[in-house]
């Protein structure tokens, strides 16, 4: 369990001064204003804090005009669901207006403006991203002191009914196994009543968008060791419903030779793991669809760790050797490694200008192809006169 004893946070973050102008500008007009959400988290667990997002009771057209008269600019990013970008030295903060959700169909909300921060905490999606600091720092735990034990003992746990609020947002049930990944304990198992919710409307899945459901797996398989949360998501029929044939078997080998290794999360490579082979509609981009692909090819290719060095250059070389030691549930011989990485230092010393003008066109692509395999097989030993003259000799 995670020792909760602070109840204020801080940080640059917070008590910057382009941070605090705006929380300023906001008083300075009558309105209360809050950090809210994964910042609070993030401080209270000693984590990084990335972005600090603000609440308010201002409605959009009271903060605009509350931080322009503060000399701060105001862009309307979202204003028609209470969202304003304040921009205060050179930074960008989103502020946004307490709200409570009139209607939601699974995928979108239509949202009417509130001036509690009860009601702005009900809607939001887990106890422990509804977490609210002042702009001193004091923290606020609107709907009770559970939210902190949750944070304590890093349990994710849906606010109010679980079926509920994944009915509100399909999108919620892949977010709780990112936040499962990234905040909870494994150990400590995973909370019931979500799993059996989660199950019961895995189904909604389908209703989201390539591009919401890409981006999640991204930040789900990017987590230090999203092994356990994937195998309670395949557990719960959610993994095969994003991931048609995907099996979670062969990750946690993975993680646990990526720490062998030294590598850090690489999503992709875990996404090979659970036996993904192309881009099955989670929109990645062209860089991330050739890079899976040639993942693969180094997979199956066959070859050796010095060969796969050279062919495919280090980086894939590791991730290939990591995901054929990870399916055959293999420790990575520390050796391997080090062959891949002079493999990729390497350079055939032979060009097609050093067979002309005895061979031409396809003759020079065979006979180069014939020196690479034996220059390869000698351990990159053989130099260019030494292979050309074997090959003289035919």
């Amino acid at each position: 369990m995670t020792e909760i004893t602070a109840d204020r946070v801080g940080g640059d973050w917070l008590s910057a001064p382009r941070a605090q102008a705006v929380f300023a500008a906001l008083a300075d007009q009558g309105f209360a204003a809050y950090a809210v959400g994964g910042c609070v988290r993030n401080a209270l667990l000693g984590a990084p804090v990335e972005d600090l997002d603000i609440a308010t009771e201002a409605r959009p057209e009271e903060t605009v005009a509350a931080v322009e008269a503060a000399g701060l600019k105001a862009v309307p990013t979202g204003a028609d669901h209470g969202t304003i970008t304040v921009v205060s030295e050179g930074e960008g903060f989103e502020v946004t207006t307490f709200r409570a959700d009139v209607e939601t169909d699974g995928r979108h909300a239509r949202v009417r403006f509130s001036k509690t921060l009860e009601e702005d905490a009900r809607r939001r999606d887990f106890t422990i991203n509804a977490l609210y600091a002042r702009p001193d720092g004091q923290v606020i735990a609107p709907l009770g002191a559970g939210q902190l034990e949750d944070l304590a003992a890093r349990r994710v746990r849906f606010i109010g009914d679980a079926e509920a609020r994944i009915r509100e947002d399909y999108l919620r049930i892949l977010r709780y196994f990112r936040f499962a990944a990234w905040y909870g304990d494994p150990e400590a198992g995973f909370d019931p009543e979500a799993l059996a919710a989660i199950a019961a409307e895995g189904a909604g899945l389908t209703r989201l968008s390539k591009e919401r459901v890409g981006a999640e797996m991204k930040k789900l398989l990017s987590a230090p060791d999203p092994a356990p949360a994937l195998g309670a998501m395949a557990q719960s029929g959610a993994l095969a419903r994003v991931l048609p044939g995907a099996v979670s078997e062969s990750l946690a080998p993975l993680i646990h030779l990526e720490g062998q290794a030294g590598s850090g999360p690489e999503p992709l490579r875990r996404l090979a793991a659970l036996g993904v082979r192309a881009d099955v509609d989670l929109r990645l981009s062209k860089a991330e669809q050739k890079h899976l692909a040639r993942l693969w090819e180094a997979v199956d290719s066959g070859a050796g760790p010095a060969a796969l060095g050279y062919r495919f250059g280090e980086a894939l070389a590791r991730d290939a050797l990591l995901l054929r030691a990870a399916a055959l549930g293999m420790p990575l011989d520390p050796e391997a490694l080090s062959e891949a990485t002079h493999g990729a230092r390497q350079s055939f010393p032979v060009s097609a200008r050093d067979l002309m003008p005895e061979r031409q066109g396809a003759e020079i692509g065979a006979a180069l192809a014939e020196l690479e395999a034996r220059w390869i097989a000698s351990g990159f030993t053989l130099d260019r006169a030494a292979l050309l003259a074997n090959l003289r000799k035919k």
